[in-house]
Formats: structure tokens, C-alpha cells, sequence
């Protein structure tokens, strides 16, 4: 089998992607390879090509939300074999020896590898991947729209699991786009009392079909104020900066505001804001292989699906374009 892999490359920041050829080299025996029969667009796919982090190496080939199938397997991997569904995410690979990985929170390991940094992703034909971040896919799910759970889906989910969250808690999503719009739906279905935070107040319809119970615009410092005190958990999936002191004050005793979107301004806060209240402030990434299964389990047992949008591979700097411009709803998935 070739080791001749074909993707979609920017050559330099800023610039439309061509299609290229790359040998990927000899497989590692912890890999496995993956046929790609789908891929979904990310905000973090946009910061790689334009290098805003500053560690993006060229050409790039982006892509991070895979869905495919297992057309070759290292000596010495675990649990997969040819032919499996499977997808993968944010992460390729983790040391598996750190004190992180041995406790399970391979996502939190400092050797972890990432699918798309120094290395080529899922806008191609093919994509590899240590195989404990190669998660079998549900025959459940549709294979078409999942992608999207690799990495946005896990982003909402696990906090919910390392936080402990229960579904007698009332809890708050800031912001109902390509993160907040599974977030809505998985805390819902949690049990929990969910009320959305939105800019848009045309958006309050489709949120309440996410799973909101209560829908509160962020500009309606009224509304805002007449929750204080009620909200065991608020997921900040939004990036922008907000009057934080008025979700603060709307958490309950020991609740907690919990940042997932890349809000890049500081957030100010006031010690007393947190400590009469035994109150957190916290940030997350992706979760640990584990915690992604259980996701995968969760959306197949109450049928949660990301809301896609969907173009060929070949038309990749299109749909590139339609998330820029702010007019997806709310995932773009890209189809070989």
C-alpha cells in the first residue's frame, strides 16, 4: 500500500489551498491509517492556516474532525483492526508514560501530538493516528455529520464529566454556535435546567429546540441580573469578551464559570466576587480517549448530532470562505 498521501495545502498563511502529494513515510507501530470519508471544519482550522498562534508550519494540510475507516494497522496497536469506523480529533497520539496518561487525562499529556501541528491532517485522502486517540464510531451515529463531535462535541462534553455535573443542576451556555449548539443539547439531555445566552435574538427559537429551557440575551443586563445567585455551571463557548461580573454573580454558592471558547482579552475578577461564594473560574481542552467514547455512547443512546453543513473536499477553500463570513450553521463537514 502507498505511502503517498494527497491533501488540500496552504502554502503560506492567508492563502488558498491547492491540492498536493506528500509521502507520509513508513507507519509507526502505534499508528493506525485511516481512509478519510469525511472532515470537519474548526475555528482551530482557520488559526492554524493563518498561523495566529504562531506555530503553524507550511504547507499545512488543516483538519482535525475525521471520520474514516482503518486501511492499515502498526504492529503494535491496540483494539482497531482494518475495516473499523473510526474517528479522531484535536489529538494524534499521547506519550501514554507521564503521570497525566497514566491517570487517564491523556488529553492534559505535555508530549501529546496534535493532528494538525508539525504534522498533515484530514483535508486529504488519508490521515494517521496513535491508536488510542482513534475512537471507534457507534454504528448509530451517522458517519456524515459526526466528525464535528471530535473535537467540538468533546470540547462541551467533558466538562461535564470532570466537573461532575448533575442533572438536577441548573447551568448556563454562553453563546449557541458550532460549540454552544452541542453543549445545549448534551447538557439537556443530561437532565440539567438549561437556560441559552445569546447576542441574536433570532436564534432564541432554535435554541429552544437545542434543549433551553430559558433563552436570556447578553446585552439585557436586567435579565441577566435577575438570575443571580441561581446558576450551578456556566460553559463560556463564545469568544468575546463579556460583563463577567454579572455571570459571577449569577452562580450559585460553589458554582462555577467554565471557559471553552478562546476568549482572548483577560477576564478581570474581583477575589471577594469568588470567595464569599466558594465560586470558580476554570478553562478546559478536549477530553481523554476515554471521555470521547463516552460522548460517542451518549449521542447514540439520546440521538445528539452536530447541525452540518456539508461540500465536497475538492471545494474546501468554499467552504473555508462560508465559516469566515460567519454563515455557517453550525459545522462545516467536508465529504471525499
Amino acid at each position: 500500500m502507498s505511502n503517498t498521501f494527497r491533501g488540500w495545502a496552504a502554502a503560506q498563511p492567508g492563502q488558498a489551498l491547492t491540492e498536493i502529494e506528500f509521502d507520509a513515510g513508513e507507519i509507526d507501530p502505534e499508528q493506525v491509517q485511516v481512509k478519510v470519508e469525511s472532515c470537519g471544519i474548526c475555528h482551530s482550522d482557520l488559526s492554524m492556516l493563518d498561523n495566529n498562534w504562531g506555530n503553524s508550519t507550511y504547507p499545512l494540510v488543516a483538519g482535525h474532525e475525521v471520520i474514516g475507516t482503518i486501511e492499515k494497522v502498526g504492529s503494535q496497536a491496540k483494539g482497531l483492526a482494518v475495516g473499523d469506523r473510526v474517528g479522531i480529533g484535536w489529538f494524534a497520539g499521547s506519550c501514554l508514560a507521564c503521570q497525566p496518561c497514566l491517570s487517564g487525562r491523556q488529553q492534559l499529556c505535555s508530549h501529546a501530538e496534535q493532528t494538525i501541528v508539525g504534522r498533515h491532517g484530514g483535508f486529504a485522502d488519508r490521515v494517521r493516528a496513535d491508536w488510542e486517540w482513534a475512537i471507534k464510531l457507534p454504528k448509530e451515529l451517522d458517519p456524515a455529520s459526526a466528525g464535528p463531535l471530535f473535537c467540538g462535541g468533546i470540547t462541551v462534553f467533558s466538562p461535564i464529566i470532570d466537573y461532575g455535573i448533575q442533572p438536577t443542576d441548573r447551568v448556563g451556555v454562553i453563546g449557541i454556535g458550532g460549540l454552544g449548539h452541542m453543549a445545549l443539547q448534551f447538557l439537556s439531555k443530561w437532565g440539567c435546567e438549561v437556560t441559552a445566552f445569546t447576542t441574536s435574538e433570532s436564534k432564541a427559537d432554535e435554541a429552544r429546540q437545542l434543549g433551553a429551557h430559558h433563552v436570556v440575551g447578553t446585552r439585557d443586563k436586567e435579565d441577566l441580573a435577575k438570575l443571580a445567585g441561581t446558576l450551578d455551571f456556566i460553559l463560556v463557548t463564545a469568544n468575546v469578551g463579556l460583563d463577567w461580573d454579572l455571570y459571577i454573580a449569577a452562580l450559585a454558592p460553589d458554582g462555577r464559570l467554565h471557559f471553552v471558547g478562546a476568549v482572548l482579552e483577560p477576564v478581570p475578577v474581583a477575589a471577594f466576587s469568588l470567595i464569599g461564594g466558594r465560586k470558580s473560574i476554570s478553562g478546559s481542552p478536549l477530553g481523554s480517549p476515554a471521555t470521547v467514547a463516552k460522548m460517542l455512547d451518549f449521542c447514540a443512546r439520546h440521538q445528539i448530532a452536530p447541525v452540518t453543513e456539508t461540500f465536497a473536499m475538492k471545494d474546501v477553500n468554499a467552504a473555508l470562505d462560508h465559516l469566515r463570513s460567519g454563515k455557517a450553521r453550525h459545522r462545516i463537514v467536508l465529504k471525499n
